[in-house]
């Protein structure tokens, strides 16, 4: 819905109003005490969202793939009058034509078989689902077991919540200035660090245990929001969708794995933290070999895909430097009519 410059400050500010959610969380469960009417509390609001329906405008391009062409331009027109720009209505009818071309029934669409069908694109594939169910598994067992760290627990969950809002706003600043490898890589191994610390805390520093837990809960949703970025830009235009959509689902893996871990406290209390840092850490290290993508042309087909990030040869590097200057400098020249005629009797 919103364009490249403003999609960092959007995603990331959607991401505060869920942390909003989380920290009221807490109020809803102090003044409602029983937990059957504290479900019917937090999900009786979620009603509301059913007058999106008539708010909330269609994806022009999901429009443009069931053959809606005239609903999509009049979308695009009305997105063009609120933000004040004119669009010009051959330029439109050209973009829409190109679209409705590449959505036609024959076109083959890419599958989520196609992530794993190359190299490159698997390698990736394999590395973003691994974090993504590290990120998610972390950050919903951190806030679940806010009642084994002693001390109030509202109080306990509040602090937690509230450790997220200097968390994302430390990616509105930094993901356009330091890169998403270095914020991904480096919040994952601060908080494994932080996690597995709280092994060598004394018993009776309790306020330590929680600091170190805070601080590892402050940075896994630092890197949680960074991989939602880093994630859509790996994978290619044509498969995105699909990409983000796998990746949530191995996050899903990771949360229904988090209450079993946290279960393991009742072994030994800092089982799920060396657990946890233990997958944080080595998951961070793993980030560092998916490529940079900020200030990098995008992937936008399947072999853009496989090409991203990818080493080549130096003879490989070579050729394609050789192709981007000739196609940089206009070396070869259209033929004119006649020489063109000449050309195509000489080769017949």
């Amino acid at each position: 819905m919103v364009g490249p410059r403003k999609r960092l400050v959007a995603g990331v500010g959607c991401q505060l109003f869920f942390t909003t959610g989380y920290i009221l969380t807490a109020g809803f469960a102090y003044f409602i005490t029983d937990w059957r009417m504290l479900q019917v509390a937090i999900t009786v609001p979620s009603i509301a969202f059913l007058l999106y329906w008539w708010f909330i405008p269609e994806s022009a391009r999901w429009l443009l793939t069931k053959g809606r062409v005239q609903e999509a331009k009049d979308l695009l027109q009305r997105a063009s009058l609120e933000n004040g720009v004119e669009m010009p209505s051959e330029a439109l009818d050209t973009l829409l034509n190109n679209n409705s071309e590449d959505s036609a029934p024959d076109y083959k669409k890419p599958s989520l078989f196609d992530l794993f069908r190359y190299p490159n694109l698997r390698r990736k594939s394999i590395l973003l689902f691994f974090n993504w169910l590290v990120n998610s598994g972390t950050y919903y067992g951190l806030s679940w077991h806010v009642s084994n760290l002693g001390g109030n627990d509202y109080v306990n969950f509040v602090i937690s919540g509230f450790v997220e809002v200097p968390a994302y706003t430390f990616l509105i600043f930094t993901l356009n200035r330091w890169g998403r490898k270095l914020i991904l890589c480096g919040c994952m191994l601060t908080s494994g660090v932080a996690l597995l610390a709280i092994l060598f805390v004394p018993a009776d520093a309790q306020w330590l245990v929680v600091c170190l837990a805070m601080i590892g809960k402050l940075t896994i949703t630092s890197s949680y929001g960074a991989i939602y970025v880093f994630t859509a830009e790996q994978f290619p235009t044509v498969i995105r969708n699909v990409g983000l959509g796998a990746s949530s689902t191995f996050a899903r893996i990771g949360g229904v794995i988090a209450p079993y871990v946290i279960h393991l406290s009742e072994i030994w209390m800092p089982l799920p933290f060396v657990i946890f840092g233990s997958c944080v850490l080595f998951g961070g290290v793993m980030s560092l070999l998916l490529p940079e993508t900020l200030n990098k042309k995008l992937p936008e087909s399947i072999q853009d895909g496989e090409l991203f990030g990818k080493k080549l040869s130096k003879k490989k590097k070579k050729q394609q430097l050789d192709i981007e200057q000739l196609n940089e400098v206009d070396v070869i020249k259209p033929l004119k009519p006649q020489e063109n005629g000449v050309h195509e009797k000489q080769n017949g």
